[in-house]
């Protein structure tokens, strides 16, 4: 199944207005890219610009994506919902702005325990805009399908 024809929300226990990835780009064992494309009035836009959480919560929603494609077509289980468990290392060079489109990249560095640790990426164009840790907790709570 191509990943362009996969609706993102199928994939995350987020729900608009919260959601801060429009597409999956990629999944593998190790590697997974997703992007966004800014809108002025979106909920983590302040000022014509993402925010920190923002930029933190897209990290975390490209983290819900890759784990939400394995539950969902590889393990053909249910999207669980999971947790921001620490946050390391994070380097914000800029905040993108509204109307950029910015491409995210997590490499899973470790996986134990229903605990993930990868490496983030978030670039527009070519250009990185942030680079960080994050480990995300995953638990055996359903995502509620009629959220």
């Amino acid at each position: 199944m191509p990943f362009s024809s996969i609706d993102i929300l199928e994939l995350l226990p987020q729900r608009p207005p919260f959601v801060a990835v429009d597409a999956l780009l990629h999944v593998d064992e190790r590697t997974t890219r997703t992007s966004f494309r800014i809108g002025d009035g979106h909920l983590f836009c302040e000022d014509g610009r993402l925010t920190e959480p923002g930029v933190i919560e897209n990290i975390a929603q490209t983290c819900a994506a890759r784990l939400g494609y394995i539950s969902k077509y590889v393990c053909r289980d249910t999207v669980k919902l999971g947790f921001i468990g620490a946050l390391r290392h994070l380097e914000i060079l800029r905040l993108p702005a509204a109307g950029e489109t910015i491409v995210t990249r997590i490499d899973v560095q470790e996986e134990i325990f229903g605990m993930t640790l990868v490496q983030a990426t978030v670039c527009a164009g070519d250009e990185l805009v942030a680079s960080g840790e994050m480990k995300i907790s995953v638990t055996d709570i359903e995502r509620r399908e009629d959220e």
